[in-house]
C-alpha cells in the first residue's frame, strides 16, 4: 500500500489522510497523530481533541493557557 510518512513503515494496512487539501500515508495512528496533531503553543505538547483556543493560539489546557497569560478560561473537572 504506502509507506508511513512518519517513520517509513512500508505496510499493507496503511491508510491516508487528507488535512489541508494534502493527502499523508501513515502506517498508524500514532505516527498520524506524532506528525499532524495539533501542538500547544505554551508547552508544545502534541494533542488530539479541541483544546482551548484564544485568539490565533491554541493550548491543551487551560493551565496552559492560564500560563500564557490567557484568563478566565478553567478546565473541567
Amino acid at each position: 500500500m504506502g509507506r508511513c510518512e512518519a517513520c517509513g513503515n512500508d505496510y499493507d494496512k496503511s491508510f491516508q489522510v487528507l488535512m489541508a487539501a494534502k493527502h499523508h500515508d501513515f502506517d498508524s495512528f500514532e505516527c498520524a497523530i506524532h506528525d499532524l496533531a495539533t501542538r500547544c503553543v505554551h508547552c508544545h505538547c502534541r494533542f488530539i481533541g479541541h483544546g482551548i483556543e484564544h485568539e490565533d493560539a491554541i493550548f491543551c489546557c487551560a493551565h496552559c493557557a492560564a500560563e500564557a497569560g490567557v484568563t478566565g478560561i478553567v478546565d473541567r473537572a
